[in-house]
């Protein structure tokens, strides 16, 4: 037989060097991410640190806005800037360091204010997959903020001021196909199970296998067989409570050869049934999450504006509601088990074949629809892809800034409600906000100048926030003199811990796989504590 021909060199270089990745994403994973395009506002510290671990793992591009000159402060504490740097453009010299980490990523570098380009030239931030922010007023934040919520563009507003750090994701609407939850419920289907599976594990005789054959049984047909015996004593039930689950083990030690002593014969794969017996009797139902999706009304009232999530959604319930008989697709997935190769590859063939029949039934649904909107083509590779992970869909219907800045009744409860317990988080987002009202009011960062003397402006900027939420004022002064003496100076390894995170929820966001966070998050790097809240 002749060798496989080798991949070429550029294939096989770039699968080495983003071999971690790719075992996290995957190709398409990897492919969705070179082909998005960043937008950082403002290369501080902190906007920097979030580029340098998106374009290590190679985004498409970056567009750095900023029209900032490098002063003293920036070559302190931003490592990708030199002290030549000095004087020039910010956003350039940045970028121009940042690319050589990674000579696959394009950048380019915008030397105006967002402001002026909200102005001139709002179709600017169309091109963004995702547009990232920091340090800006309060007024460019809201401004900036519902033009991209307009224009359905995700925005991630970031801060780092001394010890303090936060990021806020703004999205319309983020639907997740591939969540990758931790503990990842199989789909057997030995309640219900198709014709084919059906046939092949009545093909056992379990009582009538040789010796040499029994350890060699895959653990999926002995507690089959199990199930089958003890639904003949009940009436044909499903086993569902922890004595009835035992009741099938009992059947399945029963099943294990004894020796000529009666000693029980160590078998792998029986061994195997015992551990996979409440994994195995799991009900095959519609869950509750993948239920509201198929039903709500952006699946129900389709229009050629759809996304394909919901249009892909709409044929699953068609699926659900006639060829699945109530249940999602097979997943089409086989755990690992000890058994006869042929037995094994068997069964791995009849799920998969399964699965296929199930998605293509999905595709021609999904066909349907489209031609009846007149909208653009899902490939099949997507409908399988939604088909193999339909028992975890995820959606995020987000919040716009520029209500949580307005403080809406809704927003204003919710802060007042964390703000009840003593020593939360929620604390030091107020302190954030006033700092950013402060700024807004005095061109400066509270204590940049004189840390004592803005310590009563600063409370009273507090004062505000707290009075705006119906809470009263904080009893001690602390945290309000903590981030006088912070300056608005940002401390790298707290920029350099929170960029990180910010960019992987970018890439959650690029890629669409994994469950971004909804909608903001807060770190204390002197404690090191972290919260999240969804306003």
């Amino acid at each position: 037989m002749a060798s496989p021909s080798p991949k070429s060199p550029e294939q096989s270089e770039k699968t080495k060097q983003y071999d971690r990745q790719l075992r996290l994403w995957g190709d398409h994973g990897q492919s969705a991410l070179e082909h998005g395009h960043i937008c950082l506002i403002n290369a501080t510290a902190l906007g920097t640190e979030v580029l340098k671990s998106i374009v290590l793992p190679g985004v498409g591009a970056v567009t750095i806005v900023d029209d900032k000159t490098v002063s003293d402060e920036d070559i302190g504490s931003n490592f990708f800037l030199e002290c030549s740097s000095k004087g020039l453009n910010r956003g350039s010299e940045t970028l121009r360091l940042l690319l050589e980490l990674n000579p696959a990523v394009q950048g380019h570098a915008v030397q105006e204010p967002p402001d002026q380009i909200l102005k001139e030239n709002p179709e600017f931030f169309k091109s963004f997959s995702v547009v990232i922010a920091t340090t800006l007023s309060e007024q460019t934040i809201q401004d900036l903020s519902q033009h991209l919520w307009d224009i359905n563009v995700p925005l991630i507003l970031c801060r780092s001021v001394g010890f303090l750090g936060s990021f806020r994701i703004q999205m319309r609407e983020h639907a997740v196909v591939e969540t990758h939850p931790d503990n990842e419920q199989t789909d057997l289907r030995l309640d219900y199970p198709f014709q084919a599976l059906s046939d092949f594990l009545d093909s056992f005789d379990i009582d009538a296998v040789d010796l040499k054959d029994h350890g060699h049984i895959p653990w999926i047909v002995i507690i089959y067989k199990a199930i089958q015996k003890w639904k003949d004593s009940n009436q044909n039930r499903w086993p569902m409570s922890r004595k009835e689950k035992n009741e099938i083990k009992a059947i399945i030690e029963g099943f294990i050869r004894k020796d000529e002593n009666g000693i029980p014969i160590n078998e792998e794969n029986f061994e195997e049934a015992l551990k996979a017996v409440n994994t195995a009797l799991m009900p095959t139902f519609l869950p509750l999450k993948s239920q509201e999706l198929l039903y709500c009304s952006a699946a129900t009232n389709l229009t050629k504006e759809s996304t394909p999530f919901w249009i892909m959604c709409s044929a699953l319930r068609g699926f659900v509601e006639g060829e699945g008989k109530g249940k999602l697709p097979v997943k089409g997935i086989l755990p690992d088990m000890t058994a006869s190769t042929d037995h094994y590859i068997k069964l791995q063939n009849l799920y998969r074949t399964q699965a296929a029949m199930d998605t293509e039934i999905v595709y021609r649904k999904v066909q349907q629809i489209v031609a009846q909107l007149h909208c653009d083509n899902i490939s099949e590779a997507e409908v399988k892809l939604f088909c193999r992970h339909a028992h975890d869909l995820h959606l995020i219907s987000g919040s716009s800034i520029v209500s949580e800045y307005q403080l809406t009744s809704s927003v204003a409860s919710y802060i007042a409600r964390y703000l009840e317990e003593p020593d939360v988080m929620m604390i030091h987002y107020v302190l954030l906000r006033a700092a950013e009202m402060f700024t807004s009011e005095h061109c400066r960062a509270p204590g940049d100048t004189e840390p004592e003397g803005d310590i009563p402006k600063l409370k009273a900027c507090v004062t505000k926030v707290l009075g705006d939420v119906s809470c009263p004022p904080f009893p001690k002064d602390d945290h309000v003199q903590e981030m006088c003496r912070y300056g608005g100076a940002e401390i790298h390894s707290v920029s350099a811990f929170l960029g990180g995170c910010v960019a992987h929820e970018a890439i959650k966001i690029v890629t669409k796989q994994y469950k971004p966070v909804n909608n903001t998050f807060i770190y204390d790097a002197a404690s090191t504590n972290t919260a999240t809240f969804t306003f």
